[in-house]
Order: structure tokens, then sequence, then C-alpha cells
């Protein structure tokens, strides 16, 4: 019924004439196209990559429709708009400086053929740039990784979702009042791990791990943290528009723009939970917010855990009915330093985004491939340092430098 009613908007957005009829025919042809797609679909996957372009097309035709008539935009300012919405959903750097060129050019193309419906204009340009974007990136920016499977079969996702709309710095109170357990605010003399021999592994000794680092881990909140945001240019704007519409509104991810931000004052703790009938802490939360609003910065539940002799550390981020899991493998640096990083080529270190089905508590997992990031803490004459570094596919857009002193 949705593809049929997606296909009949889009059939009357892409002509002037005879709408009734081009909107029964959009919405048999979207209906059957989804049909096929789901007939042929497996267990696991996501639907066919022709039928979502097929259908991310006959979105934009009723959009480009309103748009062109509430601006009287021509057909080269249509498709550059469509097509560069279309790229900017791509993510990849390289697909959002294509979208508004390939754009551009179906709309320069309809208008060369005498105009046409912008509708027609911004579904053309959204199809042009989603084909264009195959056949020059190749590699997957998301896989579906697993469907409806029980939290224990994925080790690597942290599995804690944010049951509300608003994640915010009460997250982890909130969640013990739904998993029991002791909850401690704002707790003394914790760290994000609980001991960095958890994590050992083939490439990892923490006996080569200077002590002041090692403190660091096992005993955060001994410490306060400076931060310095250092942002490409490239990716400012979009960042901007993410910060306006999605993390302000969500409470979760909100990296300050630059160092000016910073001097409101940091705040960060620890909250924790432990389980009745134990002294072992179950979760740990980190969470940083502005210190004037208490507005969050993030909020991240820091865990580890073992498979096949390596120690991991999964930090999620919980967002409504689901998380974001970043899963880091630990190496030393030479100089006694430790060095989180998801660039491995090993199956578990990586990003995932996961659902929470809020009956059965299944997980439906994606992995988001070109997404990296390395946490490295050393020390400098005696000082503790950090820098947290971010790349898409391998084109760095983020550095967070610290300063890191004892309180």
């Amino acid at each position: 019924m949705l593809a049929a009613a997606v296909g009949a908007l889009a059939g009357a957005s892409v002509t002037r004439r005879r709408r009734v009829r081009a909107a029964v025919t959009g919405a048999v042809a979207l209906a059957a196209t989804d049909a096929v797609a789901r007939a042929r679909q497996r267990p696991g996957e996501i639907p066919a990559w022709w039928s979502r372009v097929v259908m991310s097309g006959a979105i934009a035709a009723p959009v480009g429709w309103l748009g062109g008539r509430l601006t009287h935009a021509g057909p080269v300012a249509v498709g550059t708009a469509a097509g560069a919405v279309a790229g900017a959903l791509g993510l990849r750097p390289q697909k959002v400086a294509l979208g508004p060129v390939a754009g551009a050019a179906v709309g320069a193309a309809w208008r060369s053929a005498g105009g046409g419906e912008p509708g027609a204009v911004a579904a053309g340009a959204v199809v042009g740039v989603r084909i264009l974007s195959a056949l020059l990136f190749r590699d997957a920016q998301v896989s579906l990784l697993a469907e409806g499977v029980q939290a224990e079969e994925l080790p690597f996702v942290v599995p804690l979702e944010a049951r509300t709309r608003y994640v915010g710095t009460d997250y982890v109170r909130e969640l013990a009042e739904v998993i029991g357990g002791t909850y401690a605010a704002d707790a003394s003399d914790v760290g994000i791990v609980a001991s960095l021999d958890d994590v050992a592994g083939p490439q990892f000794d923490p006996a080569d791990v200077q002590p002041l680092v090692r403190e660091f881990y096992e005993h955060t909140t001994r410490f306060r943290l400076d931060i310095v945001p250092e942002w490409r240019l490239w990716v400012r704007p979009g960042y901007l528009l993410y910060r306006t519409l999605v993390a302000r509104p969500v409470g979760q991810a909100n990296v300050p723009m630059n160092q000016r931000e910073t001097f409101r004052g940091v705040r960060s703790r620890i909250d924790t939970i432990t389980p009745e009938g134990t002294e072992v802490i179950g979760v740990r939360g980190w969470i940083r917010s502005f210190a004037d609003t208490d507005e969050p910065i993030y909020v991240g539940i820091y865990t580890t855990y073992r498979h096949q002799g390596r120690g991991y550390v999964s930090v999620g981020f919980p967002v409504p009915q689901g998380s974001f899991t970043a899963t880091l493998l630990p190496r030393a640096r030479p100089d006694g330093g430790l060095v989180l990083t998801s660039r491995s080529s090993l199956a578990h270190p990586g990003h995932y985004l996961t659902y929470v089905d809020p009956g059965t508590r299944e997980l439906t997992t994606l992995s988001v491939a070109g997404f990296a990031e390395q946490l490295d803490v050393y020390t400098v004459d005696g000082e503790l340092r950090a820098e947290h570094a971010f790349s898409l596919y391998g084109l760095p857009f983020l550095v967070l430098h610290y300063t890191i002193r004892r309180k």
C-alpha cells in the first residue's frame, strides 16, 4: 500500500496532463517494483539496490514538484537541489560533492529538451546521482549484518537504547529504573574500564602501558579534561545542519564546534549501575555536558569483552530505540601510551548502528563501513594528552585534542 501511494504521488508529479492516468500508472509500477524486490529479498538482506533507487526517485518527485511550485525555480536549480540532497544522504564526501554537480547536469539536460515538470527533474536528478555514485564508488556504505538476533550473537554491539526521543544526561539513571540495580550518579574514583587487563591480547600487553595512562583509563574520574575541537572546513556545513536537526533535539553526539564553545565549561562524570547481589559495576556511562546548561555533549556506555583471546573496548551511544556502537582494538604505543582504534583487519572492530526491538529485545544491526576513529592517549613531559581522530572513507574530518590533568 505504501509503495502504491508513493507511486501515485510520483506519477501525478511528473506530468502536467492526465494526472489521474499518470497517478494510476505510477502506483501500479512502483507497487510491482516493490513486490518483485520483496519476493527476491532473502532473510537478513535489505531490499535490492535497484528497488531502493526507484523508490528514492519516486519520493523525490512530489517533493521536487512542491519545491518548484513554491519557488518557481527552473530545471537547473531544481536538479541541483535534488542532487545535493541525494549526495548528502550518501555521507561520503565525494558523493556530497558529486550530488549538486550531477543534479545540475540533469537539470541542464531537461532545460535543453524544452523544460519539464519540477517533479520529473527532481526524480531524474536523484536517480542519476545514485546510478553515477554506484558506478564510481563500488564499496558498500552500510551493510545489513544481522536481523532479529539475540544480543549474545553480537558481542561487539552495546544493546542499550534510549526508550524516549531524548537521551540526555539522565540516561543512566533512567536505565537503572528499567534494568534494576544500584545507581550511582557521578561515581567517585571509577574508570571507563575496570582494568586494562580485561582487554589484553596478542597485540596488547597492559604491562607496556605507562602507569599514568593506565590510571586514566581505570580511574577516569580523578582527571579533568580540556578539549579543543579541530573540524575540517569541508564538513562544517553538514555538521551544523546535523547538530541543529539531530544532535540537539536528541541530546546525543553534540560535539562543540570550536574552542570558544568549550569556554562555557565542560562537565565530565561517570554514572554507574551495579547489579543486585554483586559489587561489580555492570554499566559505566561517561557523560559529558556543557557546565552552564548541562546540555549533553555525549553519553557513552563503555564496556569490554573478550573474543578468541583478544580484548576489545565497545562504546555504545544510545539513540531513540537503538544505539551506535564503536568497537575498538587496543594497541600499545612504543612510548607507553595506548591507542584504541577501529582500523583493523579483524572482524569485530568497526562501527555498528543497531535497532533494538522493544518487545523481543532482538537486534537488527547495520555495519557502517568507511567510518573510522582512533583514540590516542600518551604523556608529554609527565602530563597526559589525547587525540581522538575521526575520518570518512579515509578523509579526516575531526580531531579532538585533549589536555588531561589531575583534579
